[in-house]
């Protein structure tokens, strides 16, 4: 259940504590997997998933969060399509089933691995603050931060949307089938309408107070003020014509016209906290090529999204400090969770120091994943119990720099893709609007993102700037990890899943899983998590993982059970062919040919 704060990222000894706290707001709820009727291939992959078996293919093979997303990708690849076509459709089907997660009002990071080249680029479709934003944007009349809920809910935390043109720069660049053929799926769903899941009508019934803020929003998921149920049909005939005009003239009608139009007077006119993007800031957004981050882990490279993202950056640290240890007793081993806890924890240190938009911030991307530094950083690791404190490194910069630490949070509402195509081409890609229903704005009968509260609400620390402040046209820091594993210049491995700051666990955990202990991608997208980022040890409730509290308390940790719903979503690469998992937390599958 999320739990309304009372008070969020406070003034206090350390930004860790005060992140620690504000990311108490518990994650969205799992879905049950139940899709009675659909065709026998995707029922034959949810038995598969809940056997706790990969679903194998030679071919092809999509895995995605919701099965009517994962069918739309398919029919595409089964057709000839490539990653880049199958990535249109998914996403487009995911914001009308999954909207709470993504959709066209939110963001993306893309990693791709070019067959035909061999090359792994990273696009980054995050949302951009408007050029009105100032530093002071989530602070009140005296400066002080405001609570964590008043910033998300309305038009002030609505940034610039990435995901169409996201999407249009892949086909652009990637795909071979028509773009309006890739929309009519969705397109046409949103017409007839599709029947509520039980995820979906779990999360519009605990957050129907936020919902009721707007009419339109609240028209859709609260029809005569009641949540819709499982089982109902919801249409969306707003969405339908949104995909009609994007398929007709690209992600330019998204971005100009009346969606646009809409979107601008959607945010400015929210009653009560109207926000400051424009037509111009919608205007002027354009997605950009990133250098891929990529660290080397056991003989692999695992390649993932730069700056603006820390994924790819805390997941190479925590892999490159833990490389000169032996994980091998496995998760139910406490030292081996020592390890990998603090590990996390020395990553997250200077995640909350250094990274931010690289547009606007010098990152040390080489200084932080340095393989002396790492393995400097890494004798901390060399003790029997849990490191007392944490602090950030000092690793290698052009120049000299001196950063606060940040207060920011993400919440986990969000959703990871990841296709392989017959030509062999790998896409992998994590997209979001960030909290749970984003803004709880919709228009164009999408719902809008809150994405600009991953900024730090403080712009300084006792006289120090934070890196990951406001400023217009920033990009906020994201922890979405997209992620490819390289083994001998080849792809072995497409990763990621949702879940706010602990996405990096989750990856890095599932890598670990695959590479260092032998799970097939299903048993590593199942596998009970135990996750530490600022000291306290969250385990998995009612999984083996709670287990090890004692072990861990033992060791000096604080922990605390609870639901730690991922959505990791995997495609293993081998010689023998494809081999798909997805989170049994959610209510995505895997589907191949």
């Amino acid at each position: 259940m999320r739990k309304t704060l009372t008070a969020l990222i406070l003034c206090c000894a350390s930004g860790a504590f005060a992140q620690q706290a504000a990311d108490s707001v518990a994650p969205e709820a799992a879905g049950s997997g139940a899709f009675v009727g659909m065709s026998p291939d995707v029922m034959a992959a949810f038995k598969a998933k809940d056997a706790g078996q990969p679903v194998k293919s030679d071919t092809w093979m999509v895995a995605a969060a919701n099965p009517h997303a994962v069918k739309a990708g398919a029919d595409v690849l089964a057709k000839g399509g490539t990653a880049a076509d199958a990535l249109v459709a998914v996403q487009a089907m995911l914001g009308l089933v999954e909207p709470q997660s993504s959709g066209l009002g939110g963001g993306a990071f893309l990693v791709w691995y070019d067959a035909e080249s061999g090359k792994v680029t990273t696009l980054d479709g995050r949302e951009t603050a408007p050029l009105a934003a100032t530093p002071q944007l989530f602070q009140d009349a005296q400066g002080e931060p405001l609570k964590f809920f008043d910033a998300v809910v309305g038009g002030r935390s609505v940034g610039t949307p990435g995901t169409p043109a996201l999407l249009e720069a892949v086909h652009q660049r990637w795909g071979n089938q028509p773009w309006a053929d890739l929309l009519v799926p969705a397109q046409k769903m949103a017409q007839e309408g599709f029947t509520v899941s039980p995820r979906l009508a779990a999360l519009v019934a605990e957050d129907a107070e936020r919902l009721a803020s707007s009419a339109t929003t609240a028209a859709y998921f609260l029809p005569d003020g009641n949540a819709v149920q499982a089982g109902d049909t919801l249409v969306n005939p707003d969405y339908a014509q949104t995909l009609a005009a994007i398929a007709a003239d690209g992600a330019n009608a998204f971005y100009s016209g009346d969606i646009a139009q809409g979107v601008v007077d959607t945010v400015q006119g929210a009653t009560g906290n109207p926000g400051v993007l424009s037509l111009v800031d919608m205007s002027i957004y354009s997605v950009k090529e990133r250098a891929a981050v990529c660290a080397p882990y056991r003989g692999h490279e695992v390649c993932g999204m730069g700056p603006p993202s820390s994924g790819a950056l805390a997941v190479g640290q925590i892999l490159g400090l833990l490389e000169g240890y032996d994980l091998s007793a496995g998760p139910q081993d406490a030292n081996v969770l020592r390890l990998i806890g603090d590990a996390s924890r020395l990553a997250f240190a200077d995640r909350g120091r250094y990274v931010a938009d690289s547009d606007y911030v010098p990152v040390p991307v080489k200084g932080l994943l340095d393989p002396a530094y790492l393995t400097e950083r890494a004798k901390l690791l060399a003790g029997d119990d849990a490191l007392p404190e944490v602090s950030p490194g000092n690793p290698a910069f052009d120049h000299a720099l001196n950063w606060a630490d940040d207060m920011a949070i993400e919440l986990p509402s969000t959703s990871h893709i990841s296709i392989v195509d017959s030509m062999g081409n790998v896409a992998s890609m994590t997209t979001t609007i960030e909290n749970g229903f984003g803004s709880r704005l919709m228009s164009g009968g999408f719902l809008l993102n809150n994405e600009l509260t991953d900024f730090s609400f403080r712009s300084h620390a006792d006289g120090v700037p934070i890196a990951n402040r406001v400023e217009p046209g920033k990009r906020p820091r994201s922890s979405m990890a997209p992620t490819v594993v390289m083994k001998d210049g080849k792809p072995v491995l497409a990763v990621g899943s949702p879940g706010g700051s602990r996405i990096i666990g989750y990856v890095a955990g599932a890598i670990i899983a695959h590479i260092d202990w032998g799970l097939d991608v299903q048993q590593a997208a199942a596998l009970p998590h135990a996750i530490n980022r600022f000291g306290t040890y969250d385990l998995e409730e009612g999984t083996q993982a709670a287990e090890m509290t004692d072990p861990l308390e033992a060791l000096g940790y604080e922990t605390g059970t609870r639901a730690l719903t991922s959505g990791l979503h995997m495609i293993a690469i081998g010689d023998s062919g494809l081999s798909g998992g997805a989170d049994p937390r959610r209510e995505g599958i895997a589907l191949g040919e």
